[in-house]
């Protein structure tokens, strides 16, 4: 049976002076085999102790984000036989604080996104049905609506790392999906919040977070829209 080897990130802040690195062999079981189920192996049959987060395994709720040679994804969704290598390097997503082990903080990611005030503002009167939106006004969502909020986008930008005011890729992207929405009135509350150093100017338009992100969105348009916005 065909196995490759994980060297797995490890640390654990109650025991452990410093990170440090720990290899395991697990066998490739199955063709197709995710990534997930490798590290569910070594979780459940070898080491007990390694810490990682998981839950619906089909790429929705985005809570198995992780940094697998160099590369921000999704363990659920990445199978075994694309990272072309016997030999795979895991580490936590970049940028964010270590809990344990692959397990990062995402209280920081959480309040830039909230901070950008992710849903509808109305402020014309509330109808008795639906907000109506015609299809080609919800068009202009498609590409939007779909992240996940797994952190992949953001964690793989070198501004989130270095301005830890910066919103990021994801609050963005969110931000815009309510700009462009046409039932939403709130464009006056999250511009200004925008228009500053730590808002969409801070962008060097890289694009490592459009590679990173599993759902194939694009933030960095989502940003440049928002500077077109501020610009009119």
């Amino acid at each position: 049976m065909e196995k490759v080897e994980l060297e797995i990130f490890r640390y654990d802040p109650d025991k452990d002076e410093k990170p440090y690195f720990k290899t395991y062999e697990v066998e490739v079981r199955k063709p197709g085999m995710l990534l997930l189920s490798a590290l569910n192996q070594v979780k459940w049959e070898i080491d007990p102790t390694l810490s990682f987060r998981r839950s619906c395994r089909e790429g929705v709720c985005g809570s198995d984000g992780l940094n697998v040679n160099g590369v921000n994804l999704l363990s659920c969704l990445t199978k075994l036989s694309c990272l072309n290598s016997r030999h795979i390097v895991i580490q936590p997503l970049p940028g964010m604080p270590v809990i344990k082990d692959l397990v990062v903080d995402l209280e920081d990611f959480f309040a830039k996104f909230i901070t950008v005030k992710p849903y509808l503002i109305r402020r014309s009167p509330t109808p008795d049905k639906e907000f109506y939106q015609s299809p080609e006004d919800r068009k202009h969502l498609d590409g939007l609506y779909e992240c996940i909020l797994c952190g992949c986008c953001s964690s793989s930008c070198p501004s989130y790392w270095y301005d830890k005011k910066y919103l990021g890729p994801n609050a963005l992207l969110r931000a815009y999906r309510y700009l462009v929405d046409s039932r939403d009135e709130g464009a006056l509350d999250r511009l200004p919040m925008l228009n500053d150093l730590h808002g969409v100017w801070r962008c060097h338009t890289i694009y490592n977070c459009v590679k990173a992100c599993p759902k194939e969105l694009n933030p960095t348009k989502a940003i440049v829209g928002i500077r077109k916005m501020l610009l009119n």
